[in-house]
């Protein structure tokens, strides 16, 4: 049975690695080889360690084995990551995740929820309520830029306090 658990700093290089196959195995449709290279080898940026520190990650696991994790910035009410291991796409764990995502924003009373949405997660975001506001080029901290959409969401207002 699929379990989700806060995150915590210590997670931040299991976190990073399932990051990292994701982008590598699933981001590979839309972006270049080149792209790909540059965004996979890049480190954990600063800001996850504030991110986790104050319990906004959620990670969704199965016996022992970790699905996937989400991310949300309890200042902004961006969702800052999303992702599912490779081979387990589809089968609904991103979208608990992002249930566990809005319980937080709930919580810290946001009303609406935003993203950057690499290429090959659009139709995701889409299927969860979330509109392409518009193309927007993304300045990865790797120093790339790849094209994304920004993209948000309203959030239902029973879920606001």
């Amino acid at each position: 049975m699929i379990e989700l658990k806060k995150g915590s700093i210590a997670d931040i290089p299991l976190l990073w690695a399932l990051r990292t196959r994701a982008v590598r195995r699933v981001c590979a449709s839309h972006y270049s080889p080149e792209q790909i290279d540059v965004w996979s080898a890049s480190p954990p940026p600063e800001s996850y360690l504030r991110l986790l520190a104050t319990g906004c990650a959620v990670i969704a696991e199965e016996d022992g084995q970790w699905l996937g994790y989400g991310i949300l910035d309890r200042q902004s009410g961006e969702v800052v990551a999303l992702f599912v291991e490779p081979g387990l796409i589809g089968k609904g764990i991103g979208r608990r995740l992002m249930h566990a995502l809005e319980a937080i924003a709930a919580e810290e009373r946001f009303t609406r929820l935003h993203l950057y949405a690499s290429l090959n997660a659009a139709d995701f975001y889409r299927a969860m309520g979330f509109v392409a506001i518009r193309d927007e080029p993304y300045e990865h901290p790797s120093g790339i830029t790849l094209r994304s959409l920004y993209m948000e969401r309203a959030l239902p207002a029973h879920s606001v306090h």
